[in-house]
């Protein structure tokens, strides 16, 4: 079970094994530049580990002086798809990184070929006509040995022959494999003699029908990472008994000596980082898609309004383990509001909203009120906000039998309409059935701010909006999408989707000032008071759509 752990909001600067292997690698001569890459599978879309994996690929080489490669690891064309690679290379670069060269595992499909009839010729593969069942079986335990195939001991010419029918579309699917000849017996149960390629009929989004046989990833990733030249391939922690192997291979074909490190993966409270269940959720239409901003696929949290800055940041904040972490999820929306405090724009917005007349208030007059765009910038731009003589108010605002420290606004009570005035409620208008529908308030001239005059201050500062300008929107109140914490440590005789939160989305409608329509600033803006919010790709000239980000505030704070 991972350990559940929270990161300080500061902590002192040094370096992680990686960088210690790179410095010293630079140090001792054994490299002149530093060559990562980041090689995801085309067969789906990337999700938040993806985010720390292409941070620290991308990070490190940046760091150093050195290069990423982006390669796809397209060796299997029954799951792979362009709408993948595209949506890949678009996160990449909303993440803030560029690669040095578009790589595909099928640019090496020749030499890679080359390379398994070398291994045949030498009598370190062979053709296996068991099925995969039998092959499984015959593999052993880790406290068993396993068995040799009765194919094991065909000759190379036998093998070269088969292999080449393999290769020319002779046999069915399942029908034969190529297997390494290392040994049935080794500890590692990667050695006990290893598929290399299987038989597959499917067309590729590259190669088309060219191949009807297609690498095993184990065969495909060292090779590929040692043409490239890639000094420090980096991969998550549960390759770490694939490292041997792929050493094997590159050692045994004399070929540049990569080398694989590993590093713990990203495990998040409150969410699921396997793409199999990820596109389950899809296909069963359990969420709206891949972009749904419940998901955690990187189009999922940009369209929820998350930024590559906050996910920088919190990729920077958690670091780099060889142990495997549950992190808080808590520390990545404090890291979104983080960043979105010092940059996004302020609006006012009521979700809830109970009419407020202002009855010593002229009818008809419409007063313009110059408003900040983010107080942390007084001197930055600003937005006109409308005062009338009727307005909404969020209903949480107002208590009839209010408590000793409420400081909003109750019966003969006042508060401040924030950057305007202070009212005063002077009348509680209720329906037949005794609700709340109206509260009449007068308004003091005086307090408006930058008039002559003492200032008079009241305890509590409300938001409002001007019923005659007010746009109506539809919002999309996103929680996390699982109610438990752990979701890789649940119960043998429960599903993943047993923990699915019915209240992970709910609809409601706002009321915005005029001036949120005309936002282009691109990023989520703070409905002030409320949290943050992402206008969605769904709206409409009639009808703006807003995602919630994050909450306002938290009581979480990193230690």
């Amino acid at each position: 079970m991972e350990e559940q752990i929270k990161v300080t909001a500061e902590e002192p600067k040094k370096l992680n094994f990686l960088e210690e292997i790179i410095e010293k690698d630079l140090k001792e001569g054994k490299i002149d530049s530093v060559m990562t890459r980041f090689p995801p599978e085309p067969n789906g879309y990337l999700h938040l580990g993806h985010a720390k994996s292409i941070c620290l690929n991308f990070g490190l080489a940046q760091k150093y002086g050195g290069k990423t490669n982006l390669r796809y690891d397209d060796t299997n064309p029954t799951k792979e798809d362009t709408e993948y690679v595209d949506s890949i290379k678009e996160d990449i670069n909303w993440l803030g990184f560029q690669w040095d060269k578009e790589l595909y595992a099928s640019d090496y499909f020749d030499q890679l070929y080359e390379w398994a009839e070398e291994l045949i010729k030498r009598g370190l593969a062979y053709v296996d006509d068991q099925t995969q069942e039998e092959i499984r079986l015959g593999r052993g335990t880790v406290d068993k040995p396993g068995v040799n195939s009765p194919y094991r001991d065909r000759t190379p010419e036998e093998n070269l022959r088969l292999f080449r029918e393999m290769k020319a579309g002779k046999y069915a699917e399942g029908e034969k494999v190529l297997r390494a000849k290392i040994d049935m017996a080794h500890p590692n149960m990667m050695f006990r003699d290893p598929l290399l390629y299987r038989i597959k009929f499917a067309h590729h989004h590259r190669t088309g029908d060219k191949w009807c046989i297609y690498p095993m990833y184990d065969y495909t990733h060292g090779q590929c990472d040692s043409i490239e030249h890639i000094t420090h391939s980096i991969c998550t922690l549960e390759f770490d008994v694939h490292r041997p192997l792929y050493d094997w291979f590159i050692e045994t074909l004399g070929i540049y000596p990569s080398h694989q490190y590993e590093f713990a993966r990203l495990n998040l409270t409150y969410t699921l980082m396997s793409k199999r269940k990820l596109l389950e959720l899809v296909q069963k239409g359990l969420v709206a898609g891949w972009d749904d901003p419940r998901m955690p696929t990187l189009c999922g949290v940009r369209r929820r309004g998350y930024t590559p800055e906050a996910l920088r940041m919190f990729c920077e904040k958690i670091g780099v383990s060889k142990r495997d972490q549950l992190m808080d999820i808590q520390l990545l929306e404090w890291c979104v509001r983080q960043d979105l405090n010092a940059r996004s724009n302020r609006y006012m917005v009521v979700q809830d909203p109970l009419k407020v007349t202002i009855t010593n208030y002229p009818e008809g007059q419409v007063e313009w009120f110059d408003c900040p765009l983010n107080p942390a910038d007084p001197e930055g731009a600003s937005r006109k906000v409308p005062f009338t003589r009727e307005l909404y108010i969020d209903r949480a605002d107002f208590m009839e039998d209010a408590p000793k420290k409420f400081f909003r606004l109750k019966p003969e009570g006042e508060v401040r309409l924030k950057y305007t005035y202070i009212i005063k409620c002077e009348e509680v208008v209720k329906d037949a059935e005794g609700n709340v529908i109206e509260l009449k308030c007068t308004y003091d001239p005086s307090t408006r701010p930058g008039a002559e005059g003492p200032w008079r201050s009241v305890k509590g500062t409300i938001h409002w909006v001007s019923c005659e300008h007010a746009a109506e929107i539809e919002l999309r109140n996103y929680d996390r999408l699982f109610t438990q914490a752990n979701m890789n440590d649940i119960p043998e005789d429960k599903d993943y989707k047993d923990f699915l939160n019915p209240d992970s989305l709910i609809f409601g409608t706002g009321y915005a000032e005029p001036a949120l329509l005309e936002d282009a600033s691109g990023i989520a803006v703070q409905f002030e008071r409320t949290g943050y919010y992402f206008k969605d790709p769904d709206s409409t000239p009639e009808k703006a759509v807003f995602n919630k980000t994050t909450a306002l505030k938290d009581s979480y704070k990193p230690e």
